[in-house]
C-alpha cells in the first residue's frame, strides 16, 4: 500500500511539473504578453502622464505664494551643532525662499 501511494505521488508530481514548465515557455502563456503590453501603453503611461501634469499644475498654483511671517520660536531651528558645510547654519537642502535661519529669512 505504501509503495502504491508513493508511485501515485511521484506520477502526480511528474504530470504537474510538465504542465507548469510548459506554461512558462514562450507559447504557453495564452496571450498574456499582449494584454500586459496593451495595459502598459494604454493605462500605465497615460496615468503617469496625468500624474505629472497634476503635480506641475499644483506647483504652478503655489509657486508665487507669499512665505509665512518669521516668528523666532525658541524650539524651532535649534542648532546644537554646526553643519559640516558652508557657514554651518544652512542645512544640506537649504532653500532661501522657504527655509528660515535661526535669525530670520535671508533677503
Amino acid at each position: 500500500m505504501n509503495t502504491l501511494l508513493r508511485k501515485a505521488a511521484i506520477e502526480y508530481l511528474k504530470t504537474n511539473a510538465r504542465s507548469s514548465t510548459h506554461a512558462a515557455t514562450a507559447g504557453g502563456h495564452g496571450g498574456g504578453f499582449k494584454l500586459w503590453k496593451k495595459m502598459t501603453f494604454f493605462v500605465a503611461f497615460p496615468a503617469v502622464g496625468l500624474g505629472m501634469l497634476n503635480a506641475y499644475l499644483a506647483h504652478q498654483e503655489h509657486a508665487h505664494a507669499e512665505r509665512p511671517e518669521f516668528k523666532p520660536y525658541d524650539f524651532l531651528r535649534i542648532r546644537s551643532k554646526r553643519f559640516p558645510w558652508g557657514d554651518g547654519q544652512k542645512s544640506l537642502f537649504h532653500n532661501p525662499h522657504v527655509n528660515a535661519l535661526p535669525s530670520g529669512y535671508e533677503h
